[in-house]
């Protein structure tokens, strides 16, 4: 092992970062994205250093292939954008670089400063942008060139020990920014981390921090938890935290209610994670279906509603409207929570077709 060492404001050398080889933190260079690495190489042929960082690393270090791979370097968005012709700026406050092969995107981002704190704009050394990463797990930084891991805050340790431990002080990392306690339950749920008694109490006396959070940002953090395979898990950890009130507060309204929905609605989860598991592609309309399913069955007495013919436009558009609300803050696609919509009206026996000018054609099913 070696160790990566600074110097204080005297002048005098101090030790930041254990440097882990080859042949310490495992990792099979063969899973690294082929692009990736010509980012790094390019950007280290152009006198930048460069890294891949955050959950790659992470998962790299426990053997998985990573679905995505972050890159880091010192090189500003404008630098980077004259590297990579495949490249464009995205953010307006918080610049970052996509750079594109084909249908990948990688996401390149410049080191921050710790001036403004973990959330500010200021562009930085790697001693800095460390100290901005929510969790230790998240904080390692790898360079592919020398197939070695840079770690300044004992992530590869905890790694191993299946601890969550954040980088930012728990009087600042939830304040700062609250979406961190979504990543929170994220991580546990889906890498078995555990988190330590005091940062589990932390999330739940901050959890109401998350009502000061745009809803773009909470559909965002939804549509992942929705798409990522993992969702019963990641709930599951979300209502024990009560931070699900806040992305789902209808749903969780009624599961406290009702163990009954509780139920159903965790059991529709795990077929939602079976159905992601089989079928990567599948389009999220979809996936609604398994988070308004149980919902739109309490509306109304469906089989009597479609015994007594009640006009089937109607039916629609109340259970889409109703629909539309108890998701709320989440903002799905309109195209796609209506597609969930009929989908379920049609389990129900009541089949909805769009026209081609937009106007809903809705008939029964044959067999009513």
């Amino acid at each position: 092992m070696l160790i990566r060492y600074g110097t204080d404001e005297r002048g005098k050398p101090v030790k930041k970062a254990l440097i882990y080889t080859k042949l310490e933190h495992g990792i099979s260079k063969d899973k690294i994205d082929a692009d990736a690495l010509r980012i790094i190489e390019r950007l280290r042929g152009a006198g930048f250093s460069a890294y891949i960082v955050g959950g790659a690393v992470r998962d790299l270090i426990v053997g998985n292939v990573p679905k995505d791979f972050d890159i880091v370097t010192d090189a500003t968005p404008s630098r980077i954008k004259k590297i990579f012709r495949n490249a464009r700026i995205i953010g307006r406050r918080f610049r970052l670089v996509h750079v594109v092969f084909g249908p990948k995107i990688f996401e390149v981002s410049t080191f921050r400063s710790t001036a403004d704190g973990s959330v500010g704009n200021e562009f930085g050394s790697m001693d800095e942008d460390v100290r901005r990463r929510d969790f230790t797990l998240n904080a390692l930084y790898y360079d592919p060139v020398k197939e070695q891991v840079v770690d300044y805050v004992g992530g590869v340790r905890d790694i191993k020990k299946h601890v969550l431990r954040p980088v930012i002080a728990l009087d600042r990392i939830f304040v700062e920014d609250p979406v961190r306690m979504l990543r929170a339950v994220k991580y546990s749920a889906t890498t078995g981390a555990r988190m330590p008694f005091s940062l589990k109490c932390k999330i739940r006396k901050s959890a109401h921090l998350l009502e000061t959070v745009s809803a773009s940002r909470l559909t965002e953090e939804l549509l992942k938890i929705i798409n990522s395979g993992r969702a019963y898990d990641i709930v599951r950890e979300a209502l024990e935290t009560d931070l699900y009130m806040y992305l789902q507060p209808a749903a969780t309204s009624r599961m406290y209610e009702s163990k009954e929905f509780e139920s159903a609605y965790m059991k529709h989860l795990q077929a939602l994670d079976e159905l992601s598991a089989s079928d990567g592609d599948v389009r999220l309309g979809r996936k609604l279906v398994f988070i308004v399913q149980d919902f739109i069955e309490t509306l109304t007495d469906w089989k009597k509603e479609v015994a007594l013919r009640t006009p089937s436009g109607e039916l629609y558009i109340r259970t889409w409207s109703e629909c539309r609300k108890y998701v709320l803050p989440m903002n799905p696609q309109r195209t796609e929570l209506e597609f969930a919509v009929r989908s379920v009206l049609q389990t129900l026996g009541v089949a909805v077709r769009s026209s081609k000018k937009r106007r809903k054609s809705i008939e029964y099913t044959d067999d009513q």
